[in-house]
C-alpha cells in the first residue's frame, strides 16, 4: 500500500471506527484508520464499556428473559418514537452476535453481572471488566495491530473528496490540534472503496449544540471530553449528506457539579442510586420522579427544579452492588453520612418529610403500595435506611448526541432526497435516527459495534 492510496479510509479510533477496521482488514483491505488526537479511542475509551445485549447466554445464566423484540420496544419506547425503524431493528437482532464477537474474537473480558439501567425492562447491560471502555478499545487495538493495520494519531481527516459524485479519499491534516483545530501540513489519501466516518459526536462543540437546542450553551457541562466537536458532520453535510434530528442531545442525569468531565460519580448514581435507593429535592425532601426512567425524563426533571438535586442510598445497597465508589468518596463528590440528621444539614433538607419518602420507598420495596411514578424495582430491591447513608449532588451534563448523519441499515450515508452517497460509509454517534429522542443507557457501545462492523463489510464488498 501506498502511503497515499489505501482500499478503506476510517476517521475515528472509537468502537465504531475500529470494529470496522477490524472486519476491512480480516477481509482483505487496506486500511488506514485516522485519529485527530494522540491517542486512541476518544469518548469511548472514557465510557464505562457497558453494553446492551439481548438473548446473551450471561443473561440465561442469571435467570434473565430477554429478547430482540423487548429490546426494540424499550428502544422505541425511550425514543418516543423518533427512532428509525429499520436501525432500531438490526441494532436490536444483532447485539448478541456483536457481543460474542468481542467476547470470541477480540477477546474482550465482560463482567459475571448483567445490570438494569433506566428504561429497559429488564437487565441487558453487560459491563466490561473494570468498568472502563479501555477495556474494549485495548483488545481491539491489539487485534488490529495483529492484521498489520497502524493508526495515524494526530491526523485529522479535514475535507473529502468527490469526484464523479464519488466519496474516493480525503484531504488529511498533519500534527493536528483541537486546541487550534489546525495541523502542521496536509496531504491527500486516496481510498478506492471508502470512507467511513466515526468520529463521535458534539457533545463538546457548544456553538453546533447551542444553535440546535438555545439550552445547551455554555453553562452547562459536558462527560465528553474537549474535542467531540461537529466538524467531521459538517464536512460530511457540505457535500450533501442529510442530517437527521441534531437537536435531539442527550444529558446523563447521573453527573454531579461539584467534579468536572464524566467524573466519578456516575458509578454511584447510576450503578446503586438510581437503581436500589431514591432521588430527592433537598428544599422538600421530598421524591419527584421515578429514578429508573430513561435519561431525558430524569434530566428534564432535575432542571425542572432548577438546582442540583440529591441521590441518596445506603451501606446496604452499596455494599450489595459491590462497585467501588472509592474516587468519589475521595473526591468529596458522594459523602457519607452516619446520620440521616448528618445528611439533612449538610444539604439543608428538612429532615421529616425525607424520613416519610424514605418510609414510603420502603413500603414498594414490600409490596405494599404502588409507586405513583411508576416506577418498578428489581427483584433484589432492599429497604433503605441501613447507615452510613451515601449521597451525591446530580446536575445533568450533556452526554450524547442522538442526532447526526442519515444512515440505511447498511451504514451507507444518504443525501437529502433519501439517496446513497456512493463511496461514504458512517457508524457510531456521528450518526442520527438510531436512539431517536433518547438513548437507552449502554446502547451506545451496542451501536458502534454493529454498525462499526457493517460499515467495513459494505465498504470492502463494494456495496455503495
Amino acid at each position: 500500500m501506498n502511503s497515499n492510496n489505501c482500499d478503506i479510509i476510517i476517521a475515528g479510533s472509537g468502537f465504531a471506527g475500529l470494529s470496522a477496521a477490524i472486519e476491512a482488514a480480516e477481509g482483505g483491505a487496506s486500511v488506514v484508520v485516522l485519529e485527530k488526537m494522540k491517542a486512541a479511542g476518544g469518548n469511548s475509551v472514557i465510557s464505562d464499556g457497558g453494553m446492551a445485549v439481548a438473548g446473551s447466554e450471561l443473561q440465561k445464566k442469571h435467570g434473565v428473559e430477554d429478547s430482540p423484540e423487548l429490546f426494540y420496544q424499550d428502544m422505541m419506547t425511550a425514543g418516543l418514537g423518533l427512532n428509525h425503524p429499520a436501525l432500531v431493528k438490526k441494532l436490536t437482532d444483532q447485539s448478541a452476535e456483536a457481543y460474542r464477537w468481542l467476547v470470541e474474537d477480540i477477546k474482550v473480558d465482560f463482567m459475571d453481572r448483567v445490570d438494569l439501567f433506566g428504561g429497559h425492562s429488564v437487565p441487558r447491560s453487560h459491563g466490561a471488566v473494570k468498568v472502563t471502555g479501555a477495556s474494549i478499545i485495548n483488545p481491539m487495538k491489539k487485534k488490529l495491530e495483529s492484521l498489520g493495520v497502524s493508526i495515524r494519531y494526530g491526523h485529522n481527516l479535514k475535507r473529502l473528496i468527490l469526484k464523479d459524485g464519488r466519496v474516493t479519499g480525503a484531504v488529511v491534516s498533519q500534527d493536528y490540534s483541537y486546541k487550534t483545530g489546525e495541523g502542521s501540513s496536509e496531504y491527500e489519501l486516496q481510498a478506492s472503496q471508502g470512507v467511513i466516518l466515526a468520529g463521535g459526536g458534539y457533545g463538546a462543540d457548544v456553538p453546533f449544540r447551542s444553535a440546535q437546542d438555545p439550552r445547551l450553551d455554555e453553562s452547562i457541562g459536558t462527560t465528553n471530553k474537549p474535542f467531540a466537536k461537529a466538524d467531521l458532520i459538517k464536512e460530511a453535510l457540505r457535500i450533501g449528506a442529510a442530517p437527521v434530528q441534531l437537536s435531539h442531545i442527550q444529558l446523563g442525569p447521573w453527573a454531579s457539579p461539584d467534579e468536572s468531565g464524566f467524573g466519578d460519580g456516575p458509578l454511584f448514581a447510576d450503578y446503586t442510586g438510581f437503581i436500589y435507593g431514591i432521588i430527592v429535592d433537598p428544599e422538600s425532601g421530598e421524591r419527584f420522579i421515578n429514578e429508573q426512567a430513561d435519561r431525558k425524563v430524569v434530566s428534564d426533571a432535575i432542571l425542572g427544579k432548577g438546582k442540583p438535586c440529591l441521590c441518596i442510598s445506603d451501606s446496604a445497597a452499596v455494599n450489595y452492588t459491590g462497585w467501588d465508589i472509592g474516587k468519589a468518596l475521595r473526591k468529596g463528590v458522594v459523602k457519607t453520612f452516619h446520620t440521616l440528621e448528618a445528611l439533612c444539614a449538610e444539604y439543608g433538607v428538612p429532615q421529616d418529610p425525607l424520613q416519610a419518602s424514605i418510609d414510603d420507598f420502603n413500603q414498594l420495596v414490600q409490596g405494599k403500595k404502588k409507586d405513583g411514578y411508576g416506577r418498578i424495582l428489581p427483584r433484589d430491591a432492599m429497604n433503605l435506611g441501613t447507615a452510613p447513608y451515601y449521597a451525591m449532588r446530580l446536575w445533568p451534563k450533556v452526554h450524547f448526541t442522538m442526532g447526526g448523519l442519515h444512515i440505511d441499515k447498511e451504514a451507507r450515508v444518504l443525501d437529502l432526497n433519501g439517496q446513497v452517497i456512493p463511496g461514504l460509509f458512517a457508524a457510531g454517534e456521528i450518526t442520527g435516527g438510531v436512539h431517536g429522542a433518547s438513548r437507552l443507557g449502554s446502547c451506545a457501545v451496542t451501536s458502534c459495534v454493529v454498525f462499526g462492523r457493517t460499515a467495513g463489510k459494505q465498504a470492502l464488498n463494494g456495496t455503495n
